[in-house]
């Protein structure tokens, strides 16, 4: 499952990780896996890893989330697992601007029999934000979607989050080069620009979980 996509560790120690998630894919995962790398052909590198999965649907039901919301759908394998993770009745908002790629993502939703559970919103998702309730409010967010825009869709869900609610920010190692200064590509800067300020910003708990490529885990003091 770790593949060619963007890692923060090296193989080796990918590879281990990886064998010790558990559980391993089930059919409709691998099902999800082989159609993504077939109908998006490079891009497939932006599926998180099963160790992720794992990772997001244990802690969704750790913190029993009612209400969810992702910003960057793809072909749905993240919001798949933490729609699996939810609470009774609960709900995850998605936000994407491709219909291709989350029409893979509703397909597999619904052969894993969560499709109920998930809302696909299409458009800009900072737009999408501020059409909703304003008294909607999210126990559990993923973001993993353009990087410039982080500290902009960050910004706009923090004062929609529960007390004890959580965020989870993809990429934030960046394969690496946000520790490298001689790397000055744009999304490159917009990571290190990210971490930097999410670490100065004394309303924020943070810390960053290498697993992947790097998820950086937000919590607001309360």
């Amino acid at each position: 499952m770790a593949g060619d996509r963007p890692q923060a560790l090296d193989a080796e120690l990918l590879g281990y990780l990886a064998e010790h998630a558990r559980p391993e894919p089930d059919a409709v995962q691998q099902k999800l896996i082989a159609t993504t790398q077939q109908r998006t052909g490079g891009a497939s590198v932006m599926q998180i890893g099963n160790d992720q999965a794992v990772w997001f649907e244990m802690l969704t039901r750790a913190i029993g989330a009612r209400h969810a919301l992702e910003i960057g759908t793809f072909t749905g394998y993240s919001a798949l697992a933490i729609a699996r993770g939810l609470a009774p009745q609960g709900r995850l908002i998605c936000c994407d601007v491709s219909a291709e790629w989350t029409s893979i993502a509703q397909e597999h939703w619904a052969a894993a029999g969560v499709d109920d559970r998930i809302e696909l919103r299409l458009g800009p998702a900072l737009d999408t934000l501020a059409t909703l309730d304003p008294s909607l409010r999210f126990d559990l967010v993923f973001i993993d979607a353009d990087k410039p825009n982080y500290p902009n869709y960050l910004d706009a869900v923090l004062d929609r989050l529960t007390p004890h609610g959580v965020v989870l920010v993809d990429n934030t190692l960046w394969s690496r080069r946000v520790l490298d200064p001689t790397v000055d590509d744009v999304d490159t800067v917009a990571m290190r620009t990210f971490n930097d300020r999410v670490t100065r910003d004394e309303r924020l708990m943070s810390v960053i979980v290498p697993i992947g490529d790097g998820v950086t885990m937000i919590q607001r003091r309360n």
